[in-house]
């Protein structure tokens, strides 16, 4: 069984026992989170949401607030002398799928 979810504007495609990395979420490690915005659920029949699921749920278990690799940036003007270096890195919310509901 699969769902796929929706959060942060990106869509996820789901099963239990997952690991995702999504955009960083204001959650404690340990907690639970849950997403009702389920667009698909995939089991023994096949239910499409218009837009959502009704009565779907997926369960997530917070494992790490890891930061992803780094970007770095350089800009450079050849007439103007001008040399700009930066570095990115991107802070995710990893979570392991407890459950589908729905």
């Amino acid at each position: 069984m699969y769902a796929i979810i929706e959060t942060s504007g990106k869509q996820y495609r789901v099963a239990a026992g997952d690991v995702i990395q999504t955009d960083l979420m204001d959650a404690e490690v340990g907690s639970t989170v849950s997403f009702d915005r389920v667009l698909l659920v995939h089991g023994k029949d096949v239910r499409i949401g218009a837009p959502t699921v009704k009565g779907a749920k997926v369960t997530a278990k917070v494992v790490g607030h890891p930061r992803g690799k780094k970007v770095i940036t350089f800009k450079y003007r050849p007439t103007r002398r001008h040399r700009r270096r930066v570095g990115f890195r991107h802070s995710h919310t990893q979570l392991e799928i407890t459950g589908i509901e729905g």
